[in-house]
C-alpha cells in the first residue's frame, strides 16, 4: 500500500501548502512525508509541487494528479465500505457541533446514531470553537449561520430562526420597543459569540442594522435566556432556546413585525464527491429528526394563540458570517 501512502501525503502537502503541516495532520515525521513526495516523483517522472513564497504549492501536473488521487482514495473507502455494508456501517465518527443545540438537539440524535449502528464509534466536540475540518481531521461539522467556506460541501437540514425577546417584567417596567430603532431606549444582552453584533430587521422593503447596547454580554445562549427571563434586557435568541420559553410565557416576542434573518442548520464535510457512510447515516438521521418544521419550532403556534405572527424571511440574506447563540 506503499503507493497509496505516497498518494496521501501527496494530497496533504497541496491542501496544507507545507510539509510540516501535512505531517502533523498525517501524524508522520517531515522527513517521511518529504521522502514520500520524492518517491512520487520519480516514479511519474514530474514535479508535482513547487516552492512559493508562501510555502508549496501543486504545479499543473500536481493538480491533476491531485484531483485523480482523490478519486483512487474515495473509490478505496467506498469499495471498503461496499464490502462491510453487510455488517453495518462501522469506523470513528469524529464530529464537531455547537454546545447549547448540541447538547440540548443533537445529543440524543446521537445516542439514536450509536443504537443503529452499533460498530460506529462516535467522538464528538461540543463547543462554539469553529473547527477546521480537514486540518483537524473531523469528518463532519454541525454548523449554524451563514457558510463562509465554500470549499466544504454542505447538506442544508432544517431553518433557524430567531425572535426578540424581553420578560413580561421587563415590559412593564421599561415599555415595549414599538420599532427597531426604539432599541437604543433599552438595555439590550448581547451575544458576543458571533463576528456581527449589529441586529438586522426587514423594515418594508429594507434591512435596517441596530447595534444594540447593553451591559450584560455573553457567548452562551443559556446565559441570555436566563439573564433574559430575569427581567434584566431584550435578547434575541434562536427559536431552538427561546422556544420553551415563548410557549410558557415567562418571555414575550416583541418587533414581530420587523422579520429578522432566517438562518439553517448544515452539516459539513470536507470537499469530495464521495460520501463516507458514516456521514450519510447521521445526515440521514438528522434530515428525519429535524427537517420541515423542526420540532422546536412550535412556538410560532403558540405565538399565534397569543394574537400575533413570528414573521421570518426565509430569502433575508447578508453577506457575512453568522452565528446565532449555539
Amino acid at each position: 500500500m506503499s503507493e497509496l501512502d505516497d498518494i496521501r501525503s501527496f494530497i496533504a502537502v497541496a491542501e496544507t501548502g507545507g510539509f510540516g503541516r501535512a505531517a502533523q495532520n498525517l501524524g508522520l515525521a517531515k522527513s517521511v512525508v518529504s521522502r514520500r513526495i520524492s518517491r512520487l516523483e520519480a516514479d511519474l517522472g514530474t514535479r508535482l509541487l513547487s516552492r512559493t513564497t508562501r510555502g508549496v504549492a501543486a504545479t499543473e501536473a500536481g493538480l491533476e494528479f491531485k484531483v485523480r488521487g482523490e478519486r483512487i482514495l474515495a473509490d478505496l473507502v467506498a469499495a471498503r465500505e461496499a464490502v462491510a455494508q453487510a455488517s453495518g456501517v462501522s469506523g470513528r465518527l469524529r464530529l464537531s457541533m455547537p454546545l447549547t443545540f448540541g447538547n440540548r438537539h443533537v445529543a440524543p440524535v446521537l445516542g439514536e446514531l450509536a443504537r443503529l449502528h452499533p460498530r460506529l464509534e462516535v467522538d464528538v466536540e461540543a463547543s462554539d470553537r469553529y473547527v477546521d475540518l480537514i486540518g483537524e481531521r473531523f469528518d463532519a461539522a454541525i454548523r449554524i449561520g451563514t457558510l463562509k467556506d465554500s470549499s466544504l460541501v454542505a447538506r442544508r437540514i432544517a431553518p433557524i430562526h430567531a425572535v426578540v425577546l424581553a420578560s413580561p417584567a421587563y415590559l412593564e417596567q421599561m415599555g415595549r420597543p414599538e420599532n427597531p430603532s426604539d432599541l437604543a431606549q433599552h438595555e439590550c444582552l448581547l451575544y458576543t459569540g458571533t463576528n456581527s453584533p449589529d441586529w438586522s430587521f426587514r423594515v418594508g422593503k429594507r434591512r435596517v442594522s441596530i447595534r444594540p447596547a447593553g451591559r450584560l454580554r455573553s457567548d452562551s445562549g443559556d446565559t441570555l435566556l436566563a439573564w433574559a427571563k430575569a427581567g434584566l434586557g431584550i435578547v434575541v435568541l434562536p427559536t431552538f432556546i427561546a422556544s420553551d420559553s415563548i410557549r410558557d410565557g415567562s418571555l414575550v416576542p416583541v418587533l414581530w413585525e420587523f422579520p429578522m434573518q432566517e438562518h439553517a442548520l448544515y452539516v459539513v464535510r470536507p470537499p469530495g464527491a464521495y460520501v463516507p457512510g458514516k456521514v450519510r447515516v447521521l445526515i440521514d438521521l438528522l434530515v428525519e429528526r429535524f427537517g420541515g418544521t423542526p420540532y422546536w419550532d412550535p412556538c410560532q403556534i403558540a405565538a399565534r394563540e397569543q394574537g400575533f405572527t413570528l414573521g421570518f424571511v426565509p430569502g433575508f440574506e447578508t453577506d457575512i458570517d453568522v452565528h446565532q447563540p449555539a
